[in-house]
């Protein structure tokens, strides 16, 4: 599992320490090294030629910058006003629509990415240099050598207002990154692709191990970013083209991969979330909190045109579920309970955090949406992992193109005559013997006075479901379908539940994996 303490290291890297007051300080940008020529097509070429070579890592940082401790690394912060493209003298409407921040390596980050900015066909190298961060008097002294660069990058823009430039993506850490929108705060991760998750003998994680940034020309994006992948297994070429808004931050991704081996198992817009427990799980939690969680579920919209809804679970062994598909519409892990009562976290601040939805360019194909939930006891672990999984593999000398679209924010467009599932919640029935179990579905103009018309299709795969009823929730106008089963001597029981209306899916179908 990924620790989530990596993630924090880096944002307190940029602001979480105040200013070291000095003399003369200085306010000059980031050193560029000499121009070379770029287009479009330089990542695709750098990437088809590493993938007929054997893999060849970039080299390690040197071993003080690894031995560094978490306290010792937060002692460095990158200073703003340092930014790229930050231009103190301009006027507050003229001032450049985008800046960038750096990140240094070591700690949890052994290699240096490339980052070059490129402007007018030209690429340009952004040097290393560790003037650009304010220090304590406490900060250790580190060597500097040419296998120095940075670990990442951050991105700031005029969300809301001329001349104020907010967070809204991070490039950081394998080929992890993560957005949001505005007024929220950082919670699941997204990667360039994922392999081999959850088989043994283990995962494999490539690296996105050169950035090209393009200068922007105008406010309020698109921002484009292009990134070279590198891993023992596969080379590949991204574009990334971001548009922060206040409601979403929207990245349009283009892929292409160069595999040096068959992809036997890649997941392609793998995403990577933290859930620990909320009312299907909290009896297991010794925890003043109703629930603590970055996404509370998966959403998938089917080739078929169905609406599914997974609430996540935390489980006390491994488990990996597929939904088998045809040329998905879309998927993503979703925050819905937005109350901060849902959460009572004034620090973490869960009913903050976005969700993200994943939206094919092209037809994909055969394959399944796979969800893998790993057991955790701490919420600094992100142990949740959804991505989509081609049915056939991908083969070594192929070129594999794919694109997709990124909606960080509060989730997708509604779909009006579909309600959503508001909240999932298990218990032992007192009693009698089974798990009664409560799914809430949201209100929908077509629900209105016609309670008495439901009809329920409630399933179990092994055991015996009882009981099923619906009732008004007086707080959200919308249905509480409410049953309960008997799993008997089974560990494991596979739940659907679904209500209609004259025949017709009037609610997403809820599933869930119930275990003990």
């Amino acid at each position: 599992m990924i620790s989530r303490r990596a993630f924090l290291a880096s944002t307190v890297c940029a602001f979480g320490l105040p200013a070291v007051a000095q003399e003369a300080r200085d306010l000059s940008p980031p050193r560029l090294s000499d121009p070379i020529p770029f287009t479009d097509q330089t990542p695709l070429e750098i990437a088809r030629d590493l993938a007929s070579r054997a893999y060849n890592p970039r080299p390690n940082v040197p071993q003080e910058w690894l031995d560094l401790v978490y306290d010792e690394y937060r002692l460095f912060w990158f200073n703003t006003q340092r930014a790229l493209w930050r231009d103190e003298a301009a006027p507050v409407d003229a001032k450049p629509p985008l800046q960038v921040d750096f990140f240094l390596p070591g700690l949890y980050f052994p290699r240096g990415v490339e980052v070059d900015v490129v402007k007018n066909g030209e690429a340009r190298h952004v040097l290393f240099d560790l003037d650009l961060f304010d220090r304590t008097d406490m900060a250790p002294d580190l060597p500097i050598d040419d296998t120095l660069d940075y670990s990442g990058f951050r991105l700031r823009a005029e969300l809301e207002q001329l001349g104020i430039h907010q967070e809204f993506a991070v490039f950081q850490g394998a080929s992890y990154f993560r957005a949001l929108a505005t007024g929220q705060v950082y919670g699941l991760s997204a990667r360039g692709l994922a392999l081999n998750t959850a088989d043994e003998p283990g995962e494999e994680f490539p690296d996105f191990t050169h950035f090209w940034i393009e200068e922007p020309a105008r406010r309020g994006g698109p921002f484009v970013i292009h990134a070279l992948l590198d891993s023992p297994s596969t080379t590949g070429a991204y574009r990334f083209e971001i548009t922060p808004d206040y409601s979403h931050t929207t990245m349009e991704v283009t892929a292409t991969l160069f595999p040096r081996v068959d992809l036997n198992h890649a997941g392609i817009a793998p995403l990577t979330s933290m859930f620990l427990f909320d009312q299907t799980n909290r009896h297991r939690f010794n925890d003043f909190r109703p629930a603590v969680h970055d996404s509370e579920g998966l959403a998938i919209l089917n080739g078929n045109g169905e609406y599914i809804w997974r609430p996540l679970a935390n489980p006390v062994t491994l488990q990996v579920s597929a939904f088998g598909d045809n040329n998905p519409q879309g998927f993503g892990l979703m925050q819905r309970a937005r109350a901060f009562g849902d959460y009572a976290d004034l620090e973490a601040l869960y009913h903050q955090r976005p969700s993200l939805w994943i939206t094919p360019g092209e037809d994909w194909g055969a394959g399944a949406v796979t969800l893998v939930e790993i057991p955790a006891d701490k919420e600094i672990y992100d142990n949740i992992v959804a991505y989509w999984r081609p049915a056939q593999p991908i083969p070594a000398g192929s070129e594999h193109s794919i694109s997709y679209r990124m909606e960080w924010g509060t989730g997708p467009d509604e779909v009006p005559h579909i309600a959503r599932v508001l909240n999932s919640a298990m218990g032992e029935r007192p009693f009698r013997d089974g798990i009664l179990t409560m799914v809430d579905f949201e209100a929908t103009e077509l629900m209105q006075d016609r309670f008495d018309d439901f009809t329920m299709v409630v399933t179990a795969g092994t055991g015996e479901v009882t009981g099923a009823l619906i009732q008004r929730n007086p707080e959200t106008g919308g249905p509480r379908l409410a049953f309960t089963f008997d799993p008997g001597e089974a560990r494991t029981v596979e739940l659907r539940a679904q209500l209609y209306l004259d025949n017709t899916p009037c609610t997403e179908v809820w599933l869930y994996r119930w275990t003990i």
